[in-house]
């Protein structure tokens, strides 16, 4: 189905790639519409040739000096208003890459028609997104984010204007309830960060601000609107509480607390996390991180609620376990064996101060007075929120980079893709940051490269996408853009959206992301429905049954792996 737009300029360059069209005076095009026209090939008939507005502009015809417009608006001059609008090309069938022709009637595409011009007829398997400007629906091939012909999401935008994060919950929402991968959404896994307030530790609540309009946007996108129903939330301990009650205020019951026991950071070998700052990455200085982890992990010996024992002494604490680390780097009669002999004192007393200034931010998460916990990570939920928003810099990057391996080795072992693993991780320019290494940043890589093949896949968000690690970024298949600045819509890392995209992604409103995925070759802009799950407390209706469960259990989430912001609009 299609209306008449107008005709392809003369007076502009028409090429297979993009073309101009003169307006009709009676009607418009607007940026984002989808338009098509065809042109007959000698021996191969009709090419159908449809393509995306990408700039429109409106000119008087007939003025030479810019003053002639005052003179045109009273009648004093002749002059016509006409406007063009650029379109470039998204498809033509067949592929006969050829120019449409000058003066060939240009119509805006709908229904089937724009159907084929986006590629969603190819699309087996539907994303819902969102709604384009003119209120069609606009889609993602499953294929390009569950790992069948790639993987990985990449979102970018300015801190708390971009709605980074409530389209990366929105995203998930959609795959986990609109039938695109079917059955096995059943099975599918999520995991993510919170790292900013509480927003998203209320998932499984409904938005008591949703009203009927609302409702009909997720009806229309062939999805029940609601909260998610299958929730876990891990957060750490209240400092200083000796029980391992969860640091949460905005929930009481789906909620469990995360720690590690003395014995389980020994014999897993997590001191790198504790030095995860990439600007830690000095070869002599990494050599004794290493070499005391290896040493912990063949003289801890482990006793009971996770409590280690060293050459016979007890220890509960994670302090306990840095006084004997820097006791032993201390003495010269063990310093060999715990830093390695190429080690200089200078470097060793650098790694002491940083261990001992790791004590206020680790203490709590590491500890010898809990006893471990087992089973698969957090429970059987659907989506495990894991919150970082309490801890410190140094402790948000041990946490993240613990769990991350400790998920990527499960799917390791298991050799399999599915059930697909998702990990939705903001602030990704901060962990796997473009200079430097860390154990993180090795993760992320690792996950970015492989993690297709295993079935984990990452959605990550940062603020700016110029900062984050090439390889990362060049292995997501699915790129998001949001609100930017001026400097960061000019870096090269931007370079899939259109000059006009570049210009319109400074003035974006929440709410509205442009979304760039292979088949095509223009980013569709997309606004997103408002979320049906609440994203702050005073938001939140009631949760589902499946997540009313007590605070007072406590869970472990590195022993049960290797058991095999943004406020929105």
């Amino acid at each position: 189905m299609t209306d008449s737009v107008g005709r392809v300029l003369g007076t502009e360059d028409a090429t297979p790639l993009s073309f101009w069209v003169g307006v009709d005076s009676a009607a418009y095009a607007q940026l984002d519409d989808v338009l098509t026209t065809e042109r007959e090939v000698p021996g191969v008939g009709t090419v159908r040739i449809s393509g995306v507005v990408t700039t429109v502009r409106s000119r008087h015809e007939g003025a030479q000096f810019d003053s002639d417009v005052f003179d045109i608006a009273g009648g004093l001059l002749p002059a016509q208003v006409q406007e063009a609008a650029e379109v470039t090309v998204t498809r033509v069938e067949p592929e006969v890459f050829v120019p449409p022709t000058p003066g060939a009637a240009v119509e805006r595409a709908t229904g089937a028609e724009r159907d084929r011009a986006l590629y969603f007829d190819g699309m087996e398997r539907q994303v819902p997104l969102g709604f384009s400007r003119d209120g069609q629906a606009v889609f993602l091939n499953a294929d390009f984010l569950d790992g069948t012909r790639g993987a990985h999401v990449s979102i970018s935008g300015i801190s708390g204007v971009a709605t980074k994060t409530s389209f990366a919950t929105w995203l998930l929402y959609s795959l986990l309830n609109s039938g695109a991968i079917g059955a096995e959404a059943a099975n599918t896994k999520a995991l993510i960060f919170n790292v900013k307030g509480e927003d998203l530790l209320l998932l499984d609540h409904d938005n008591t601000r949703i009203d009927e309009e609302i409702r009909e946007a997720y009806r229309r996108l062939g999805m029940p609107p609601g909260a998610f129903k299958s929730v876990e939330v891990l957060a750490p301990p209240r400092e200083g509480d000796g029980n391992g009650v969860p640091d949460v205020a905005c929930r009481s019951t789906g909620v469990d607390a995360f720690y590690w026991t003395l014995a389980e950071f020994c014999s897993g070998g997590l001191l790198p996390f504790v030095f995860a700052d990439a600007d830690d990455d000095r070869q002599q200085y990494t050599m004794v991180v290493h070499q005391v982890a290896a040493r912990l992990r063949k003289e801890a010996r482990p006793k009971d609620n996770g409590a280690v024992a060293v050459d016979g002494q007890l220890l509960t604490t994670y302090r306990d376990l840095v006084d004997l680390i820097c006791e032993r780097l201390s003495d010269d009669a063990t310093r060999v064996e715990w830093a390695g002999s190429a080690i200089g004192l200078g470097t060793v007393n650098a790694f002491i101060r940083r261990l001992i200034a790791s004590g206020r931010d680790i203490g709590r998460l590491v500890r010898g007075d809990l006893p471990p916990r087992g089973g698969a990570i957090a429970s059987e939920a659907q989506v495990t929120v894991v919150d970082l928003h309490n801890l410190p810099d140094r402790a948000q990057r041990f946490v993240v980079g613990v769990v991350l391996r400790g998920e990527f080795e499960r799917k390791e072992k298991a050799g399999t893709a599915r059930p697909l693993q998702f990990v939705v991780l903001d602030e990704l320019n901060k962990y796997a940051p473009r200079e430097g290494t860390s154990p993180i940043k090795d993760i992320l890589l690792d996950i970015a490269e492989r993690g297709r093949s295993l079935g984990v896949i990452l959605i990550g968000a940062q603020q700016t996408a110029s900062e984050v690690e090439r390889r990362i970024a060049s292995n997501s298949a699915v790129r998001v853009v949001g609100r930017l600045d001026a400097a960061e819509a000019t870096r090269p890392e931007y370079g899939f959206l259109t000059q006009a995209q570049r210009q319109r992604v400074l003035m974006a409103k929440p709410g509205t992301m442009f979304v760039g995925q292979p088949e095509l070759p223009v980013p569709l802009v997309v606004n997103f429905p408002f979320p049906a799950w609440a994203t702050r407390p005073a938001e939140a209706g009631s949760a589902p049954a499946s997540s009313a469960r007590s605070v007072t259990a406590k869970v472990d989430p590195f022993e049960l792996a290797a058991d095999d912001d943004d406020i929105p609009f």
